[in-house]
């Protein structure tokens, strides 16, 4: 069990999410919030089922999340037509770089015992097997249908 790539996922995910909760706090951000929050940020005015469908999220899930998003000032929500668009306000223009941010530093702490050669060689092996198994039955979400598509 110790000696799988799952395990090893497992213990990365634990110790992201819990950097990045302590890190985001602050900000009175959750780890919830993250993804959204720099999707807006890469897409100033994505509409909602962009962010979504681009996140693979549940439509309820991200629903309460964008509404918690503006509710809280991260982010404002503009009706166009039939769309919503969504972009980052000044505290969220903050709140996005924070959570960009805090990528990079992660990766700073996790890999210190790493020399660049073989940060390089762990970044080659894992993107090597990400596009192994991007197309397996393991990596690919449920394609059930949706009675919620916005």
């Amino acid at each position: 069990m110790f000696q799988t790539l799952a395990y090893y996922a497992t213990v990365f995910h634990r110790s992201f999410v819990g950097y990045t909760t302590e890190r985001l706090q602050t900000l009175g951000l959750n780890f919830g919030s993250l993804f959204p929050v720099i999707y807006v940020g890469k897409h100033p005015g994505c509409t909602q089922a962009e962010l979504t469908a681009a996140l693979h999220l549940d439509w309820g899930y991200s629903q309460r999340c964008i509404t918690k998003l503006v509710e809280t000032g991260f982010l404002t929500r503009e009706k166009s037509s039939r769309a919503y668009h969504l972009n980052l306000s000044e505290k969220g223009k903050e709140a996005f770089a924070a959570s960009h941010q805090v990528f990079f530093d992660w990766d700073a702490e996790m890999l210190t015992a790493l020399d660049e050669t073989e940060r390089e060689q762990l970044f080659s092996l894992l993107t090597k097997v990400i596009r192994k198994e991007a197309e397996s039955s393991c990596m690919k979400r449920s394609k059930a249908p949706s009675t919620t598509e916005g």
